[in-house]
């Protein structure tokens, strides 16, 4: 089932399985413009059925890390368009995953020296970011953000479908929009984080306005069933409380997207156990409330990526750090072939080291 074909009538994917976005900090640290070194490493994965790019900025001050390809502008997005034209030509598809960072940031990432945006005055106090500190990367605490006026929210619902019309300059087949992780869409649907009073904090309905506007808003740029929404229940990355009431929450918001017609729900469990177990109710409680296409993300391998397919919870499989190291996972998937080990201490170094001098079994 992994190897087969995919399509929702808007989309068409060669196989199931879903390259996962993963930070890699290779554009440049002052434009965030997308360089050479990103166009051939997306060029080398485009044997996924889908790519899903690392996160994209869609504002300057949506940025929280060094060296993330952005999508606010137009020299941003003809550094994307070469790495689109790149897959394209080796018969890929790919979507942008556009991403606000929110309170998981540094003053020092922005160009107007303005404090991380957050749903709340409320910090992370154990997540920390890279800063360019006396002209060389240094690792920070991330700064106590502000909390953002009701005008400024709205604004990001915007900032978002800019970003959107900025993927569609640039070739994005389609686009994720990143509501999990512990980033500013997250931030407003916990209920620890977001205690504003106006009308996107309090009820579930509310800590979810923002990011439903934001569809909403995406939705007049792509078709859709071209736009995927991920989250990350039970996740506690970034310094992020779990949600009191998983069964309840991420129902509501995949029954919300099904009454929009979107095309893909992205799941991802940050730990790699509960998605795996057949018996865990969550699963079956979004595909009883959502007929588009799910996909599974965390820990998956072969067999258990044709288990979850199986039993029905899910349509698509992601597979991020394997991916990392092999550039041609699918074949390797398909032929039963040993997968390299990756190499963490490159995960952000830049360069080409561990990014693109992995060897496919060709050679």
């Amino acid at each position: 089932m992994l190897f087969d074909k995919f399509t929702n009538g808007a989309v068409t994917f060669a196989n199931r399985i879903v390259m996962a976005p993963m930070t890699r900090c290779r554009a440049d640290h002052r434009d965030a413009v997308p360089n050479d070194l990103m166009v051939e490493y997306y060029r080398q994965r485009a044997g996924a059925g889908l790519i899903v790019s690392e996160g994209v900025p869609v504002s300057d001050r949506g940025r929280g890390y060094l060296g993330t390809g952005a999508l606010w502008n137009e020299a941003q997005a003809a550094g994307w368009k070469k790495v689109t034209d790149a897959v394209h030509a080796a018969g890929g598809v790919i979507f942008a995953q556009l991403w606000h960072c929110g309170r998981i940031a540094h003053s020092a990432l922005h160009a107007d020296g303005s404090r991380p945006a957050g749903a709340s005055w409320r910090p992370a106090t154990s997540s920390s970011t890279w800063i360019i500190a006396d002209g060389k990367p240094a690792l920070v605490p991330c700064e106590p953000p502000e909390g953002l006026s009701t005008p400024e929210v709205k604004d990001i619902v915007q900032q978002f479908a800019h970003s959107a019309h900025m993927a569609k300059l640039a070739g994005f087949d389609g686009v994720e929009i990143h509501g999990a992780n512990g980033y500013l869409m997250d931030q407003f649907r916990c209920p620890v984080l977001n205690d504003r009073a106006d009308e996107y904090g309090g009820s579930l309905d509310k800590r979810y306005r923002l990011l439903l506007e934001i569809v909403d808003a995406v939705a007049l740029v792509y078709e859709p069933r071209r736009i995927a929404v991920r989250q990350s229940p039970y996740g506690t990355f970034n310094d992020m409380e779990p949600d009191p009431d998983p069964l309840v929450t991420y129902p509501y918001l995949a029954a919300e997207l099904d009454r929009r017609g979107i095309g893909f729900l992205h799941v991802f469990d940050q730990g790699g156990s509960w998605i795996h177990d057949p018996a865990h109710r969550l699963m079956p409680l979004l595909r009883a409330a959502y007929k588009g296409a799910i996909i599974a993300c965390g820990g998956f391998k072969k067999d258990s990526g044709e288990a979850i397919l199986a039993r029905g919870h899910a349509d698509l499989v992601a597979i991020g750090r394997p991916y990392v190291s092999n550039p041609d996972l699918v074949e390797r998937l398909r032929n039963g072939k040993e997968l390299a080990r990756w190499d963490a201490d490159t995960f952000y170094a830049g360069g080409a080291k561990g990014y693109t001098d992995y060897p496919t079994l060709a050679g």
